[in-house]
């Protein structure tokens, strides 16, 4: 699949700058694959739209990750702990930072490429959270980034598609969890102009024996997410129950354990849409994303939904 065909044009007015005044006031598009037929519907009718489904969802936590520098200035973005006090992260400005220097509360240990270092952080993190940079209206309420489910701390972003839920409507669903701490494959574009040359540095995931006994006995199973297909499919394909995973789902692949897909609208050139591309279809998601772009849907992680089945 060639880079271009990720691309799709969206009016900036589009993307969300804050979350909906109550998480399941979002709305959301349903869309049937067997049929072709679309729905418009809020969140809180979700229950409505499912067929016995067990409702999968990652519960990571996002940790406080942005960590500000002053000289110079810059910041440090915490990806993933290594172990202890060594973490991997992102840090600019990367020409003007060196190995074996303390910035803060942050030692830089190695470079390990593309912005990306090995470091060292003084106690836990207490820096700002991690918004994506298409949002540039301050949060007023930290916990809206978080899912009400949240709690296993480890992510630098939040898996957005879990956002609408509130204890109520999760009183309603059958739902199981599974964890996978959201780090720079997530959400780093994809530069090479064939996705076949995307390198997939991995995050960490991990899924308790009676949620995976529960799981793969399902009729059917409703993921939470990209990031819940990429366990879901990746100890469907004979991976333990906790490690990495490297998988990059592209159209044309075959799905294992994922019979039906809550997400949000991903940004163009994106793994996230190609993952969605290759469950919908690559055509069809065109289709449904110049429909939401008419709709007025609202984009991105604090935007509306989409619910294939």
């Amino acid at each position: 699949m060639e880079l271009s065909e990720l691309d799709y044009e969206l009016p900036r007015k589009l993307i969300a700058q804050h979350p909906a005044a109550r998480r399941d006031e979002s709305r959301l598009l349903v869309h049937d694959r067997e049929t072709g037929a679309v729905r418009h519907r809020r969140f809180a009718d979700l229950p409505e739209e499912l067929h016995r489904e067990l409702v999968v969802v990652n519960d990571t936590r996002v940790v406080p990750a942005r960590i500000p520098i002053e000289s110079p200035r810059g910041e440090v973005l915490l990806l993933e702990r290594v172990e202890g006090d060594v973490w991997v992260g992102l840090a600019r400005p990367t020409r003007r930072l060196h190995a074996g220097r303390r910035y803060g509360a942050v030692e830089l240990l190695e470079h390990l490429g593309e912005g990306r270092w090995r470091l060292r952080l003084d106690g836990e993190p207490a820096g700002e959270t991690p918004l994506p940079p298409y949002i540039t209206e301050p949060l007023a309420e930290p916990e809206r980034y978080q899912t009400v489910y949240a709690r296993d701390p480890g992510s630098a972003a939040a898996p957005t598609a879990g956002l609408h839920f509130t204890p109520e409507l999760l009183q309603r669903l059958d739902v199981e969890r599974v964890t996978l701490h959201v780090g720079l494959d997530t959400f780093r574009p994809v530069s090479e102009q064939r996705l076949d040359d995307h390198r997939i540095h991995g995050e960490r995931y991990a899924v308790e024996k009676p949620a995976w006994d529960r799981i793969s006995k399902a009729e059917r199973v409703l993921a939470v997410g990209t990031t819940t297909v990429r366990v879901l499919e990746t100890v469907a394909r004979g991976a333990p129950l906790a490690g990495r995973t490297e998988l990059f789902i592209t159209p044309g692949f075959d799905f294992r354990r994922t019979d039906a897909l809550l997400t949000n609208f991903h940004l163009p050139r994106s793994t996230l849409l190609a993952l969605v591309m290759a469950f919908a279809g690559v055509e069809e998601t065109r289709r449904l994303y110049r429909l939401a772009i008419e709709e007025r849907y609202r984009f991105y992680s604090f935007g509306d939904a989409m619910l294939v089945v």
